[in-house]
């Protein structure tokens, strides 16, 4: 199901990415377009793990550099019979957490500084736990490929917006769709990306709490923690990085009222409501149990 998932995503937003260059650029554009959208599925496929922790400046560790955090991600790691992914930090008081890479042998976790200081060690391991279910559910590669086709429609929206204000709307444009294509190029194509992110992303969220519930055994310490993340008054580190939002435990960008149906994660009262149940109605084992 993953893998039907991770090639729907990456054919529709292939489809969009190339909708926007026929837009401003004509048959010429699309080919184009066409030619960047595989080059960058290969790009996001192989390296879109090392790009993501790059733009957060995260650091690599062993054990003696932070043993409390390699406990606990070797210890869920354990419970789950998984490969051991790379363990980093991310320097920052945003108190975040995310999984990236490809598949499980080739995969990272990495939380920030200030996660670290605000969980206690039950709440760290509950959170390692849900980034874990998303390596093993793959979810990680549906969310950067997600993320970097996002942020690249975005660019060419802005593109095709700068366009039209110098370029100026002439007669000429008509054979490849004039305003239309313009507007499609700077306003629908952009939302549809998010809409589609938005569909497959809050599913994969309520997916991975349970799963990370049943790995560690404690879905009431994940539920701690993202009560927690929510009432945390930073989170300038990860908004200036809208595309990589949907990749992160808590959403840096969710609001209330109408901005809230275009987050990408489900509404956290909701998250917590549902590891509350799941906690009385399961009685806790290790994933591998």
């Amino acid at each position: 199901m993953n893998a039907i998932k991770i090639s729907f995503l990456m054919l529709a937003l292939m489809a969009i990415f190339v909708m926007v260059g026929y837009s401003f650029g004509g048959q010429g554009g699309m080919i184009i377009a066409l030619v960047l959208a595989v080059a960058m599925n290969f790009f996001t496929y192989w390296f879109s793990d090392k790009v993501v922790l790059k733009m957060y400046r995260a650091r690599e560790i062993q054990e003696n550099d932070h043993p409390r955090l390699y406990r606990t991600v070797r210890r869920v790691v354990q419970a789950a019979q998984a490969p051991m992914p790379k363990v980093c930090i991310i320097p920052g008081r945003a108190p975040n957490a995310f999984a990236t890479g490809r598949n499980p042998d080739n995969a990272a976790v990495a939380v920030t500084e200030g996660m670290l200081e605000m969980l206690t060690e039950d709440e760290l391991e509950g959170v390692i736990g849900h980034e874990m279910a998303h390596i093993l559910n793959r979810d990680m590669l549906i969310g950067t490929i997600a993320a970097t086709f996002a942020g690249a429609i975005g660019v060419l929206a802005s593109i095709a917006r700068w366009g039209a204000i110098f370029g100026g709307f002439s007669r000429g444009d008509d054979r490849d769709g004039g305003i239309v294509g313009i507007l499609v190029a700077a306003f629908v194509a952009p939302l549809m990306a998010m809409v589609l992110q938005m569909a497959i992303s809050r599913q994969r969220e309520y997916k991975a709490d349970f799963t990370g519930g049943r790995i560690t055994g404690k879905p009431l310490a994940l539920a701690s923690a993202l009560a927690k993340l929510q009432r945390a008054p930073t989170r300038t580190l990860f908004s200036r990085n809208r595309a990589t939002a949907n990749l992160m435990i808590v959403n840096p960008l969710s609001g209330k009222g109408i901005m809230s149906w275009f987050s990408t994660h489900p509404p956290i009262e909701k998250r917590i409501e549902r590891l509350k149940k799941q906690a009385k109605e399961e009685p806790y084992q290790s994933y591998a149990g």
